[in-house]
């Protein structure tokens, strides 16, 4: 066992557990060099603030019960988790772990992060300013990122690596604007380009509808950049398409950074420039909430990963779960060109139906072993973790589900 002193941070939060507990986790027991990294929407937003908290200081909550499940049951050593509300004490990070992580849930045993980091995100942070032009100031459409209290839908990260905390970098400030060539929107109405937002309002408009994190995290003498996002959605606005648009430049964030030729004009919430430099290793990790063929996002935007030379997008995390649940719920899975066994969200049958919207994505020189979406078909014992009637809508944990890849890192 190893122990470790908890860190706080202006930017962050991390909190390191006392005590390690060693477990042989799948990815373990397949290669005892592999690691398994995980990215899972787990929906544990709340529309109050510190309705989480509230939620997880018991651990009689079903939902968040099944989310720890699904996280047992496919053992990472590192996850990101979307959609997890953000308290500036980190109490839901320490509850969520305390209460449901460290509790054995119906046979899968328990896990005792090492780590955790949360941070400050974009979404429900007021802007002051009428950012969807409907001639008021003020609620969730008119913040920095879609969002009734400030840190809702935000992001955690829970670990067994350790977190390289003096190399964090976060990105919540940087503004669109500053994004060489940037997607900004419109206003159909008006002769004037890129016109959707006044001078004023791109003087402060961020581009991370949460935020944008690089985690450097510690893989045996080699260091991998964890890199986590969650992009907005590509919907809920109109013919200007800025929730589209900023989606995609989102995603491309990433390409930029990991691109040394292309990151100079990146700078973090420090004042530090530049993306990864060549040869680091690195992981994207997020719900980027675009599937490369079908649904809502601008035609291409996820292909700025995918088709990056420096991403490695071999051995796709699938599921059979995923194929059966395209063939029973019909609608517009039934158009879709996307092979449905890549799906990774479970959305309205009618649009845009099931999409691949969950990725992780490693660098080209690590090997992906092995990689699934945790779906179970509907004949398993655990497919009440995916859909239980006696939740809302069916949903028993997300209308996400985890996505796991077992990697082995290049130990030069």
């Amino acid at each position: 066992m190893t122990t470790s002193l908890g860190i706080r941070r202006t930017a962050g939060i991390v909190t390191a557990i006392g005590i390690v507990l060693t477990m042989v986790t799948p990815a373990q027991a397949s290669d005892p060099d592999s690691v398994r990294f995980a990215t899972f929407n787990a929906s544990l937003n709340r529309f109050d603030a510190g309705q989480l908290i509230t939620d997880l200081s018991t651990p009689d909550n079903a939902q968040a019960a099944n989310v720890a499940e699904v996280i047992q049951r496919t053992a990472p050593d590192i996850v990101l988790i979307n959609e997890f509300d953000f308290d500036p004490d980190g109490t839901a990070l320490r509850l969520f772990q305390d209460n449901y992580l460290s509790v054995p849930h119906n046979g899968a045993p328990a896990i005792d992060y090492a780590y955790s980091y949360t941070a400050p995100v974009n979404t429900g942070v007021p802007s002051g300013f009428d950012l969807n032009n409907d001639g008021t100031v003020g609620g969730p459409d008119d913040a920095f990122g879609f969002g009734f209290f400030p840190g809702q839908f935000g992001m955690a990260v829970y670990s067994n690596l350790p977190i390289n905390v003096d190399a964090i970098r976060t990105f919540q400030t940087f503004r669109w604007k500053d994004m060489p060539g940037a997607l900004l929107p419109d206003n159909p109405s008006t002769p004037e380009s890129a016109d959707f937002y006044s001078p004023e309002e791109l003087e402060v408009f961020r581009l991370s509808s949460k935020s944008h994190w690089d985690l450097p995290v510690q893989v045996g003498r080699r260091t991998v950049h964890f890199l986590v996002s969650h992009p907005t959605p590509p919907v809920f606005d109109g013919e200007e398409d800025r929730n589209g648009r900023r989606n995609s430049d989102e995603i491309r964030f990433w390409a930029d950074y990991i691109t040394p030729a292309d990151s100079g004009y990146i700078y973090d919430d420090d004042g530090g420039y530049g993306g990864l430099p060549f040869g680091a290793q690195f992981v994207v990790a997020g719900d980027q909430n675009s599937d490369p063929l079908d649904g809502d996002s601008l035609p291409g935007s996820i292909d700025q990963l995918l088709d990056d030379p420096r991403v490695n997008d071999g051995n796709t995390p699938s599921s059979f779960g995923a194929v059966q649940a395209s063939i029973q719920q019909g609608g517009a899975n039934q158009t879709h060109l996307s092979p449905p066994r890549y799906d990774t969200a479970d959305f309205s049958d009618t649009e845009p139906g099931n999409l691949r919207a969950d990725y992780l994505l490693p660098s080209r020189p690590i090997r992906i072993l092995s990689s699934a979406v945790f779906w179970p078909v509907s004949i398993s014992p655990l497919y009440r973790l995916v859909y239980d009637p006696g939740f809302s809508l069916g949903v028993a944990s997300s209308d996400h589900r985890l996505v796991w890849a077992d990697l082995r890192v290049l130990l030069a």
